[in-house]
């Protein structure tokens, strides 16, 4: 069985093409600029050289058609023709009330449309590429899989809002968390790791990238989470603010006259690191001018690493102090030493203690790391994230008839055993411009480390 899983944000497509039977990816590429006319793609596949081009892409049905052609060419792709896909996993940021992953019908596409707003930046493109992907191939089976879903476990006491009681009756105006895939993926891994039934394990999972958000997970369940009703809510973004006094916004709005969908827009694309340094929103960028003495980006960096460890205070409370690790993840998460040892300095006493030296070794998105030292009595591993793993099992599993909840269905990469087949293959390449790597990397065979 191949399953195909796409992610469209606002201007992009990411890809995956995942082959069931052998457990692995064997292409996964990017379209970004989606929109323009030099949109840049690139695709890499086992065996074969990275392709990049650059092409006209009015739509994500023109990106979506390039995608399949660029997989199906005789010289770099990997399938013969369209027939062997079997069926297409869709992300979606926010699902509202979707517990689980579901086959996607007319009724649940009007429903993600009526939700919209509650994800402006990215549900309308994910939604856009769920309707140009049907329409490329409509005899397939096409499956959502909703971010949010995996937040529906929170208590009411995590996920409401002291606000007039009639806004959730009426509205459902409630928090409903973002990043779940990649949650679910890291739980799963860090109880792996852990050597520990999922459902035993209590962590704090810092998913961390131009969109960040935190997880308390309690017993294998989201507990609580740091993004709200929308991804605005929580910490210090690349564009958004996160949390803030909502009266800002509105002495604001009376000050500068700024109309109320005006002042959404600031607060979703001209906030957080952006709005800080004025320039940048790029962490690699911030920290290089650090660097260099600017003072704005350096303000930015010790705003975003206190607001982590803030939120981390917290939710060790909510797990009454029984942790056992602490998981960092996605693009700032994985590559970010310096925003990690700044989010964790000082919290020795909660039992965090972190090895400097392996923290920034841990600077690869193709193999698992530790970066805690010897005696901390809380793990801090660095997880690469894997949505398209959680995306080709969902999508295996309901073609097959087997799919169910979570916590009534068994992963395959919550084995120690599970290997990424194509992140091996890349560590191996990167290893050796970057030896050092090997000081944290964990779980992975001497024969992928040239031992």
């Amino acid at each position: 069985m191949i399953i195909l899983s796409l992610n469209c944000g606002s201007s992009s497509i990411k890809y995956n093409l995942f082959d069931w039977d052998q457990k692995m990816n064997i292409a996964v590429g990017l379209i970004e600029r989606v929109g323009y006319q030099d949109a840049q793609m690139t695709q890499e596949a086992p065996g074969k050289e990275k392709y990049e081009v650059t092409f006209n892409c009015p739509d994500f049905k023109v990106g979506i058609e390039k995608v399949l052609s660029s997989l199906t060419d005789p010289k770099i792709g990997v399938i013969k023709d369209m027939s062997v896909i079997s069926a297409v996993g869709h992300r979606v940021v926010h699902g509202g009330k979707l517990a689980k992953s579901e086959i996607i019908t007319p009724e649940i596409i009007a429903y993600l449309k009526e939700i919209a707003q509650l994800a402006p930046l990215h549900n309308p493109a994910n939604v856009m590429g769920m309707e140009a992907a049907i329409s490329v191939m409509p005899n397939i089976k096409h499956v959502v899989i909703a971010d949010t879903a995996w937040h529906q476990a929170m208590p009411a006491s995590s996920y409401m809002y002291a606000l007039p009681y009639e806004w959730y009756t009426k509205y459902q105006m409630r928090r409903y968390g973002a990043h779940g895939t990649s949650y679910l993926y890291n739980a799963k891994r860090a109880a792996a790791l852990l050597g520990k039934n999922p459902f035993d394990c209590n962590l704090i999972i810092c998913h961390i990238g131009n969109g960040s958000s935190m997880n308390a997970v309690k017993n294998g369940l989201s507990f609580d989470t740091s993004m709200g009703l929308t991804p605005l809510e929580g910490l210090v973004m690349g564009t958004r603010c996160g949390d803030f006094d909502a009266s800002v916004a509105f002495q604001m709005m009376e000050r500068e006259n700024i109309a109320p969908a005006e002042m959404y827009k600031i607060l979703n694309k001209k906030s957080g690191v952006l709005g800080i340094t004025g320039k940048y929103q790029d962490r690699r960028d911030v920290e290089i001018n650090a660097e260099k003495g600017d003072e704005r980006c350096k303000l930015a960096i010790e705003m975003e690493a206190y607001r982590i460890k803030k939120y981390i205070g917290a939710y060790s409370a909510s797990l009454e102090g029984k942790l056992d690790a602490v998981v960092f993840t996605a693009g700032v998460g994985e590559r970010g030493p310096v925003y990690r040892q700044k989010s964790l300095e000082g919290l020795e006493y909660l039992g965090i203690k972190v090895d400097k030296e392996r923290n920034f070794a841990a600077m690869t998105r193709n193999a698992e790391s530790l970066i805690s030292a010897e005696d901390s009595k809380v793990k801090v591993f660095v997880i690469p994230t894997d949505e398209e793993a959680v995306f080709a099992e969902d999508v295996a599993a309901i073609c097959n008839g087997t799919y169910d909840i979570h916590t009534k269905f068994h992963y395959s990469f919550e084995s120690i055993k599970y290997r990424n087949k194509l992140r091996d293959e890349s560590l191996k390449k990167e290893l050796i411009k970057k030896p050092f790597l090997r000081k944290a990397i964990i779980n992975t065979p001497k024969e992928i480390l040239g031992e």
